[in-house]
């Protein structure tokens, strides 16, 4: 099978339906957060991204089909940094067309872009369960700096405010280590003398 060159472009409002196609898998990274769009909302998306020239969201084409995305955006590299990075996130690459150096093209426009920007760090982010993904970045030198954890306020909120439960064999073992320190304190320190 012929193997199509890729073309990576920044997205377009009519990509908006194929966009939507790609993270409908995508998105469903946790079973407590179900990511939801519609083509209209991408459509704004797009838009709106359009306009920000500290964002850019690209597209991946193989024969003229899109089969691939990231979002780049440059920000700071933490908050106390002034050093700033290009952050891809959102990469992904519809799993029929893997292997054929999609990937890689879309990762090859991010540093084009940190190096037209004079950004010196690129942070990547993919979902921990992305296998794939995260030996791709890893075969690219990439190594793991942060674990990035998600949930809904309304999810964290009913555990923040949940009523703390501890384990029974939790607090046995607890009182078991203060009743040992108390008697080695108490038995004060032993002479070793013969």
């Amino acid at each position: 099978m012929a193997r199509g060159s890729v073309v990576v472009r920044d997205a377009v409002v009519s990509d908006a339906p194929d966009l939507v196609g790609i993270w409908e898998g995508f998105g469903q990274t946790s079973e407590r957060m179900c990511l939801t769009t519609t083509p209209e909302d991408t459509q704004r998306a797009i838009a709106r991204l359009d306009t920000d020239p500290s964002e850019r969201l690209i597209v991946a084409l193989l024969d003229d089909i899109v089969v691939g995305v990231a979002h780049l955006r440059r920000a700071a590299i933490s908050p106390i940094h002034d050093e700033d990075a290009v952050h891809v996130g959102h990469l992904h690459v519809l799993s029929d067309h893997r292997r054929r150096g999609v990937g890689t093209s879309l990762m090859s426009a991010a540093t084009e872009w940190a190096e037209e920007k004079d950004s010196r760090h690129i942070i990547a982010t993919v979902a921990a369960t992305a296998r794939d993904s995260n030996r791709f970045l890893a075969r690219l030198g990439m190594s793991q700096a942060a674990v990035v954890r998600a949930s809904t306020v309304a999810g964290l909120r009913a555990r923040l405010y949940a009523a703390p439960t501890k384990s029974i064999a939790t607090n046995v073992v607890a009182t078991r280590r203060l009743m040992r320190r108390s008697r080695l304190s108490s038995s004060g320190p032993r002479s070793t003398d013969t």
